[in-house]
């Protein structure tokens, strides 16, 4: 029997995504726990930023929201909003952002506003928040969500954040700097845009995890590639230091 759950194979495997010294853009919930596991483990140099203000933040535990006191108390220096997006994020200082979702489509554009038609949705979602900026100007996006046909669609209903938009091209036709979603992590495997096509190719499966599991679990025809691999499995430390900080 294996001795970690779903979200920690998650968290444990975009943790790996994030280096030392790098500036990471990092939201509430499996972003914060890979962004601090990371720092935790094998970065401790990570620059973790908060829509919040908090710039170097260092958390002993889980912060349960950007406005979490201990960002402030930890953090080497906390700025007003404005300036995280306009002289942090606008203009390409941060390295890499966390972006969630409701949907995500075979180009890695997002949606977290609606589900079904604007005008008359049938769930109304939380909104973009800064994801749109975020998804714009980050050198490098990596996305965390569950493996579900509700979740991975083949036509998103709002486009709330720009990915790949529909293929080569169109971030820059779109003036959009960052280099756009680099990496999906699902509780299934790992999924990469193809250089070529930007379409969203699944590289690596999770520990336990079938191919026909993922396709099962995606709402278009899925590439595989070809030297598919298997994610190594969380190690004891990776687990320990994991567990501490959500006590």
């Amino acid at each position: 029997m294996r001795g970690w759950d779903a979200g920690e194979m998650m968290a444990v495997a975009a943790a790996r995504q994030l280096g030392d010294g790098q500036v990471c853009f990092v939201g509430i919930g499996l972003p914060s726990q890979a962004a601090n596991l990371a720092r935790a483990t094998h970065a401790p140099h990570l620059v973790l930023v908060y829509e919040s203000g908090t710039i170097g933040a260092k958390p002993s535990r889980l912060p349960l929201s950007i406005g979490d006191g201990e960002l402030a108390e930890t953090a080497d220096t906390v700025v007003a909003l404005p300036e995280i997006f306009n002289y942090w994020l606008q203009p390409g200082r941060i390295d890499v952002g966390f972006l969630g979702a409701a949907q995500v489509d075979r180009f890695g554009n997002l949606n977290s506003t609606v589900i079904g038609d604007y005008d008359r949705p049938q769930t109304r979602l939380p909104g973009a928040g800064g994801a749109p900026e975020i998804a714009a100007s980050c050198a490098r996006v990596l996305v965390v969500l569950r493996h579900s046909r509700r979740s991975f669609v083949d036509r998103l209903d709002f486009i709330t954040s720009v990915g790949h938009g529909r293929g080569p091209g169109d971030r820059a036709a779109l003036g959009l700097r960052g280099g756009g979603p680099a990496l999906v992590v699902t509780d299934l495997g790992l999924m990469e845009p193809d250089p070529e096509r930007k379409e969203l190719v699944l590289t690596h499966l999770h520990p336990g995890t079938s191919v026909d599991q993922v396709r099962e679990a995606t709402g278009w025809d899925l590439a595989v590639a070809a030297d598919l691999g298997t994610t190594e499995a969380p190690s004891p430390e990776e687990l320990a230091a994991l567990r501490d900080l959500a006590r």
